[in-house]
């Protein structure tokens, strides 16, 4: 049992997500966040042979035979910093591929803080422009962590000015890097002038060395070959009168990024990320949500805007992922469920706001990537798993009341639509069952025509069809087929503001062939061109077609 208050437990959690373009080192950089957290002993790298090349955070079969992320995982560890203070760490590892920046956008809901990777050679690439615009969004401060020093690497100050113009964000250097690459000596604090050596693998050892105890620049001229550290500390005294000094508010404003560098690679720089992830990444902050009652009670009360703060004791959260078949021999479905607020004990009841069904949780699990193991508590901030056979789903909100609502997960319309059949034509009501899950997991979208028994599937990009592909035939042993279908977009069908119900089953009966419904029932209509949809907009003013839809 936690001595500690709700609040001072919610306050020790720091709950943040990692972004970056594909290739920046994202995966590389979890393993060692959890390596110099003390939650793995061996961190596996994404480019390494065999079995050596099992990183903690990518499990799918197709994540590790390509050495990508395409599903958004959660990992839980305790961490003591250097002045001894416990926290919890829950670190949400996104897709870099951009095929998936639908998941991406949901697990960034459950985040308070984003680590930003950027590769020192290549600096802000499109995806990580992507990703920064959901962070400010919704308001998601950032930390700048520059990777792949031990490379040739772009001139610092470039990169600096890089953010500042791209992104509109003030950088604030910590560290400074002396050289990179083959000249990369180390890198020196800001403020207070400590040198933190670094030293290069050895050829042929099968390990890093590890870097040498820091020491104050002024005492690491042995580090350096001549000119070169008077080099840095004339850099270091341009830095300090060139750049701001970090302030935690601008930061946690999104006005300003704290700047630092490293390699994950050769864990460089690991240690002093985490440290600062420690120190400035905000706790659970309060939360916007609605009161109100689930859809079936009779003579319920207007809904009332309130804040969740996460000293609450009322237990509240909501789901921002779901994950089927983590353990294929299980068949098991995983609700990832971000607390809001309150102290949650193993065997609770929590009730969905949006059905008003109670969940009994009896085994709710802290993740470290597909390992897991059962949690005992869990507070505002963490994200425990809950076991469900398809009761919860991507953006239900859950409470102890059922009353609490927070603003539901976006789905966005679909830019490809591809049919999907499958081989054996005896397997086709094994097909549904498959599709529904996965459209549940919000790895694509499933629309079912009104007219006709083929299923249309929508996905933002290619990779999401060899990744359904992939797991059809893994998980429920189906081997499908996807055509190209007659259709080119998918927008979602509500009478307009000043339309009726009546305006719409007018248009649903105009466009019968091309009506369908998605996985919660919503009619969509199924659009041949944009010209098309330009055209029906103009035609139907009483109606809406729209490329979001709010889901729970």
């Amino acid at each position: 049992m936690s001595k500690l208050t709700l609040p001072e437990e919610a306050g020790r959690r720091r709950t943040f997500a990692i972004i970056a373009h594909p290739d920046a080192g994202k995966t590389t950089l979890t393993e060692h966040i959890l390596l110099a957290g003390g939650a793995i002993r061996a961190a596996g790298a994404v480019r390494a042979r065999g079995e050596n090349r099992r990183t903690q955070s990518d499990w799918m079969k197709i994540e590790k035979e390509r050495g990508i992320s395409v599903s958004a995982s959660v990992m839980t560890f305790e961490h003591t910093t250097a002045d001894g203070v416990s926290k919890m760490f829950n670190l949400l590892d996104t897709p870099g591929h951009e095929d998936f920046s639908e998941d991406t956008y949901r697990t960034l809901t459950a985040a308070d803080c984003a680590i930003m990777v950027l590769d020192a050679a290549k600096g802000i690439e499109p995806q990580t422009l992507k990703l920064f615009e959901v962070c400010r969004l919704r308001d998601i401060p950032i930390i700048t962590f520059i990777n792949k020093l031990d490379r040739e690497a772009q001139d610092p100050m470039a990169l600096l000015d890089e953010i500042a113009s791209r992104l509109q964000l003030d950088p604030a250097p910590i560290w400074w890097p002396a050289e990179s690459g083959n000249r990369l000596r180390g890198m020196v604090e800001m403020g207070t002038g400590r040198f933190q050596p670094y030293t290069r693998k050895p050829a042929g050892a099968a390990e890093d060395p590890g870097h040498p105890e820091a020491l104050h620049l002024a005492d690491a001229a042995q580090y350096f070959e001549a000119g070169e550290h008077e080099a840095l500390m004339e850099a270091r005294e341009l830095v300090e009168a060139g750049y701001p000094a970090f302030n935690r508010q601008s930061f946690l404003e999104g006005h300003m990024t704290p700047v630092l560098w490293g390699s994950a690679l050769r864990h460089f720089g690991i240690d002093e990320l985490l440290a600062a992830i420690g120190e400035w990444a905000p706790p659970p902050k309060v939360m916007p949500a609605r009161k109100e009652a689930p859809p079936e009670t009779r003579n319920a009360p207007t809904p009332v805007e309130i804040e969740v703060e996460p000293g609450q004791t009322e237990v509240t959260g909501f789901v921002f992922k779901v994950q089927a078949n983590m353990d294929p021999n299980h068949r098991d479905r995983i609700a990832m469920f971000r607390m809001a607020s309150g102290s949650f004990k193993r065997g609770m009841k929590l009730k969905v706001q949006n059905t008003g069904k109670q969940l009994s949780v009896n085994a709710p699990i802290m993740f470290f990537a597909s390992d897991r193991e059962l949690a005992e508590d869990a507070y505002a901030g963490d994200v425990i798993g809950i076991p469900n056979h398809g009761v919860l789903r991507v953006g239900d909100s859950l409470s102890e009341s059922g009353m609490v609502r927070f603003a539901g997960l976006p789905n966005f319309a679909p830019e490809i639509l591809q049919r999907v059949r499958v081989k054996d034509p005896l397997k086709a009501k094994h097909l549904k069952k498959a599709l529904e899950g996965l459209a549940e997991e919000g790895v694509t979208q499933l629309f079912r025509p009104e007219l006709g028994s083929d299923f249309i599937v929508g996905a933002v990009g290619q990779l999401q069809f060899e990744v359904m592909a992939d797991r059809l035939g893994e998980e429920y042993n189906l081997d499908v087929v996807f055509e190209p279908s007659p259709y080119a977009e998918a927008r979602w069908v509500a009478p307009a503001a000043d339309g009726t119900r009546a305006d719409l089953e007018d248009f649903a009966g105009k466009y019968r062939p091309q009506m369908a419904v998605d996985i919660d029932q919503n009619p969509v209509f199924l659009a041949k061109s944009s010209w098309e949809t330009g055209y029906v907009s103009e035609r139907f003013p009483k109606i809406s077609l729209t490329k979001t839809r709010e889901r729970g």
